[in-house]
C-alpha cells in the first residue's frame, strides 16, 4: 500500500457514492491521507454521510461552489491553516444542462436544442464548472500547495472523438485537457504536477444524463479489449498520481478505460 500518512488531499466533485471521487478519497483515506471533501447546497446531506460512515474527518468539508473564487480561496486557505500544505487536489467536477447536451431527460417534454443551437449561456455555464474551474482551482492553490503537490482531473475520451450523446459536454473535456497541459508547463517553477485520467463510462450519477449511456456500456463491455471499468479502476490509477511514484509524471492523459481509446471500429458480441 501507497503511505500517504500526514499528506493532506482534497478532493472536489464527489455527489454521492457512485462519484469517481467518492472512491478515489477511500483510497487517499486507507492511504493514510487526511481527506477534505467539498459539497453543494443538494449533495450536503450525502457528503457529510459518506465521510462519517468511512471514517473520514468531516469537520473541515464545507460548501464551495467551484464558480466562486471567494469561497474556493477560504475553503482551501481554512485547510492549510489548520491540516497544513495541500499535497493532492481532485478535481472531478462536471456539469452541463439537457441544452448543452442536447438530450431531453425521458418524461421531458421540453424540447432540447440540436448541436449547432447550443445556446452559448448554458454552453458558457457548463465550461466555468467543468473546465474553468480547474484553472480557479489551481490557481487559488498556488500558495498553498506542498513541495511537489500532484493535481489530477477527469476527462473523458469525447474530448478527442465524436460521442453524439455527449454533445457540448466533449467541448468542456476538451478545454479542460489543454486547460491542464498548460497548468503543467506553469506550474515547473514549484514542481507541482498536474496530469488527467480519461476514465471509460463508469455509471455515476452524471452519466445518467448521457443519451444512449447503457447502449454505450454495452459496446464498451464487447468493443474493449479489457471490457467496461468501475469507478474503483479509476481510483487504483489515481493514487499513483497521488504518491511519490508519478513525482516526473506531468502533463499526461492517462486513458483508463479498459482499453477503448485504442479501437478504431466496434467490436461485434459473437
Amino acid at each position: 500500500m501507497i503511505n500517504n500518512q500526514y499528506k493532506v488531499a482534497v478532493v472536489f466533485g464527489v455527489r454521492n457514492d457512485s462519484s469517481i471521487g467518492f472512491q478515489v478519497a477511500i483510497k487517499l483515506h486507507q492511504s493514510g491521507c487526511k481527506v477534505v471533501l467539498n459539497y453543494v447546497d443538494d449533495t450536503k446531506e450525502d457528503v457529510i454521510f459518506l465521510i462519517e460512515q468511512n471514517g473520514m474527518d468531516s469537520t473541515f468539508a464545507a460548501n464551495v461552489d467551484v464558480r466562486n473564487e471567494e469561497e474556493i480561496k477560504s475553503f482551501l486557505s481554512n485547510i492549510h491553516e489548520n491540516l497544513g500544505a495541500i499535497d493532492y487536489i481532485l478535481h472531478g467536477v462536471a456539469f452541463g444542462s439537457q441544452n448543452v447536451m442536447c438530450y431531453s431527460l425521458p418524461g421531458n417534454l421540453e424540447k432540447t436544442p440540436s448541436y449547432i443551437d447550443i445556446p452559448f449561456e448554458d454552453l458558457m455555464d457548463s465550461f466555468n464548472i467543468s473546465a474553468y474551474s480547474l484553472l480557479r482551482i489551481c490557481r487559488v492553490a498556488e500558495p498553498f500547495f506542498a513541495k511537489n503537490a500532484s493535481v489530477l482531473t477527469l476527462t473523458y475520451n469525447a474530448s478527442q472523438r465524436v460521442f453524439p450523446g455527449y454533445a457540448g459536454m466533449s467541448i468542456n473535456k476538451a478545454a479542460l485537457e489543454n486547460i491542464m497541459l498548460y497548468l503543467a508547463s506553469y506550474f515547473r517553477k514549484s514542481g507541482v504536477r498536474i496530469n488527467a485520467i480519461s476514465a471509460g463510462l463508469v455509471m455515476t450519477t452524471s452519466a445518467g444524463g448521457i443519451n444512449g449511456v447503457r447502449k454505450l456500456r454495452k459496446l464498451g463491455k464487447i468493443t474493449a479489449p479489457l471490457g467496461n471499468i468501475t469507478a474503483a479502476d479509476v481510483a487504483d490509477t489515481a493514487i499513483y498520481y497521488f504518491s511519490d511514484l508519478s513525482k516526473k509524471v506531468t502533463g499526461n492523459i492517462h486513458f483508463v478505460d479498459g482499453g477503448f481509446n485504442i479501437m478504431g471500429v466496434a467490436v461485434d458480441e459473437e
